[in-house]
C-alpha cells in the first residue's frame, strides 16, 4: 500500500474524521487540527491517551508549544502526529522488507 494512503487511512480511522479518500495532505492536516483542538477543549484526558498511544515525543511537543506561543496548538499537534505516524509506517515497511529478504535467504 502507498505510504501516503496508509497515513491518511490511519489518521482518518484513529481520529474518526469524516473525509473523502482523495483528501489532500493539507486538508487532512486541517481536519486533524480541528479534531485536536476539540479534544484540547472538551476531552483533554482522551487527547493525552492518544498522544501516549501514538508515541508523540513529549519533550519535542513541549518545546514546540513553548517556542510558538501564538500558533494553533491543534496544528502543532497535527504536524507531530502526522510525522510520527509516517515514521511508524516507514519502519514497518522497512522491517517487512528485511523479513521478506531473510525468509528467502533461509531457504
Amino acid at each position: 500500500m502507498d505510504q501516503e494512503l496508509e497515513l491518511k487511512q490511519s489518521l482518518i480511522s484513529e481520529f474518526e474524521l469524516v473525509a473523502p479518500a482523495t483528501i489532500s495532505r493539507e486538508e487532512l492536516r486541517s481536519a486533524l487540527a480541528v479534531k485536536l483542538n476539540d479534544l484540547i477543549q472538551n476531552d483533554f484526558h482522551q487527547l493525552v491517551f492518544i498522544l501516549y498511544r501514538i508515541d508523540v515525543n513529549e519533550s519535542k511537543l513541549r518545546r514546540l508549544l513553548q517556542d510558538s506561543p501564538g500558533e494553533d496548538a491543534g496544528r502543532i499537534l497535527a504536524d507531530l502526529i502526522m510525522e510520527r505516524q509516517s515514521q511508524k509506517i516507514l519502519t514497518r515497511a522497512q522491517y517487512k522488507q528485511a523479513n521478506d529478504t531473510d525468509a528467502e535467504e533461509k531457504w
